[in-house]
């Protein structure tokens, strides 16, 4: 299958995936693949589940689309249960985690503009991921994506991750700054996890402060890392949190939630989206919740991600090249000492789909539902791929 009349913004396709079921995927030659990478953690309850395929045939025969003039059921069902779960007081649903992230910043902007601040500056940190639209990847802290897009956004300062001394010389020094913008793991990063007593640093900051402390829960949310949010691991609750991905395990969804003075800052003509919190969208999302919360998913992330991670320390721990092995749940980076982009391609060989970031670690994103078998097979296929790595 020919792909000319598409932008080339993915390079070279591995493989034609056509079917799923589970944590395996099919290509148009029948050659299966054991999923560790959930779409980039996207499919967390694996593919074609059938209680979200019936979500989606129910809703889709009842009524796929209508505009946010009008209240929409499943799309205040799914606010109430994310501000339950959270503990955060509303809601705004938009499309994918880019858009979430362009709501919070435009919410710290009104809390700087609130402040008299001519020049709202969030503070983010170095080597985030927070999206590729102009704003998100100004906040992003990757050269690579940035490079051709000049100029950037106005109104973004940058700071070392899990360094609380070097945010407070940059408070120090910048009077405009209104919040703090972080991912708890950074996952494009190379799956780099905030410290518990940095987090709580952070609240602390923001407080003293009068900044609004913002979490990217984009990948590391709906379930990932044997919570519901990272952040709840520490007790620590921002103003404001975002998620995408997981939330509609395939469905484009993604939400930008508020607490304290944040959730009060949006009026109407202040955002929108056409298709955000769409009918068919918060259906499908809304049982997700629904099968999270209902199960032992949780406990089921952190399993598969401890079988993964002791299973990769004791295959490898004499390997030269493999500098740390680290993660949460079913969130895992494999860090090498030297680049290993060919690791992607060489396990496609053997049927099983990883993703390789900041060009030496190897991220895993596991399905929540796999077995115990299918995680020691992600140990047995992908250890002896590292260790004769050259």
């Amino acid at each position: 299958m020919g792909d000319k009349s598409l932008m080339n913004t993915y390079g070279d396709r591995a493989a034609t995936l056509v079917g799923g079921e589970g944590a395996w995927l099919y290509d148009e030659k029948g050659k299966k693949y054991l999923d560790a990478l959930s779409g980039i953690a996207v499919c967390g309850l694996g593919h074609s589940h059938p209680q979200l395929s019936s979500a989606i045939a129910d809703q889709a025969s009842t009524l796929i689309h209508c505009s946010n003039f009008f209240s929409i059921p499943s799309q205040q069902q799914l606010a109430e249960k994310l501000c339950h779960i959270s503990g955060m007081t509303n809601v705004f649903f938009s499309n994918s985690g880019a858009e979430a992230n362009e709501a919070a910043i435009k919410i710290a902007r009104l809390h700087g503009n609130k402040k008299g601040i001519q020049l709202p500056t969030v503070l983010v940190m170095d080597n985030a991921f927070h999206g590729r639209t102009l704003a998100t990847l100004t906040a992003s802290g990757s050269r690579k994506i940035q490079a051709g897009f000049e100029p950037l956004v106005r109104g973004f300062a940058r700071g070392p991750f899990n360094d609380i001394e070097a945010l407070r010389t940059i408070a120090e020094n910048n009077s405009d700054i209104c919040a703090i913008f972080v991912e708890p793991i950074q996952g494009e990063g190379g799956i780099h996890l905030a410290e518990s007593a940095y987090l709580k640093q952070l609240r602390d900051l923001c407080d003293e402060l009068d900044w609004l402390l913002m979490f990217d829960e984009v990948q590391t949310g709906n379930g990932r890392t044997g919570k519901y949010f990272y952040h709840q691991h520490s007790g620590v609750q921002p103003d404001v949190v975002t998620t995408a991905k997981g939330l509609g395990n395939g469905m484009p969804i993604g939400a930008c939630l508020a607490d304290g003075d944040a959730a009060h800052l949006m009026q109407p003509g202040n955002h929108g989206s056409t298709f955000g919190g769409n009918p068919l969208a918060c259906s499908v999302a809304l049982k997700v919740v629904e099968l999270l919360e209902s199960g032992d998913i949780y406990q089921r992330a952190t399993a598969i991600g401890d079988i993964i991670m002791q299973g990769l320390a004791l295959e490898l721990k004499d390997v030269a090249h493999v500098k740390e092995i680290r993660g949460c749940g079913c969130m895992i980076g494999i860090e090498l000492t030297k680049p290993c982009k060919s690791l992607y391609t060489e396990a496609l060989k053997h049927g099983l789909i990883i993703n390789v970031t900041a060009d030496s670690v190897v991220r895993l994103l596991p399905p929540m539902i796999m077995t115990d078998q299918e995680a020691q097979q992600v140990v047995s296929i992908l250890a002896p791929l590292i260790r004769d790595f050259q």
